[in-house]
């Protein structure tokens, strides 16, 4: 069982950065490869990023490729999300999730979720 607990929203003007943090509970933390998606009012929720159990491979989606970078720190039980050059578009509510099993952009392949935060940028 994993808990994940995401931090770091909030609002932020166009054109600034963020980063996000997702601290995991257990032991096994790196053990699972992380993920990133988000969900904007009145759309089904997307990918945005994915690192595998090393953290030596990542992927992204193509609306954040180039101004983000997904890390991980397995030692703190801590995956991280920089996003750079925010757009309005960026506005969404980022979710942690972690797959036992896979690295995948699927969201359906990950087991476990946290309740989110909100990221709202300003035009």
């Amino acid at each position: 069982q994993v808990a994940l607990v995401e931090s770091g929203g909030g609002l932020v003007q166009a054109g600034g950065s963020l980063r996000l943090s997702c601290a995991a509970s257990g032991r096994t933390f790196s053990s699972y490869a992380m993920g990133w998606f988000r969900q904007a009012p009145g759309k089904e929720r997307e990918f945005v990023a994915a690192i595998k159990w090393s953290g030596r491979s990542t992927v992204y989606a193509d609306s954040v490729k180039g101004r983000s970078t997904i890390s991980r720190d397995n030692a703190k039980n801590t995956v991280y999300l920089q996003i750079n050059s925010l757009k309005p578009e960026d506005t969404a509510v980022y979710y942690c999730s972690a797959s036992s099993q896979w690295f995948t952009t699927a969201q359906a392949l990950y087991d476990y979720w946290g309740q989110g935060t909100q990221v709202t940028v300003s035009s």
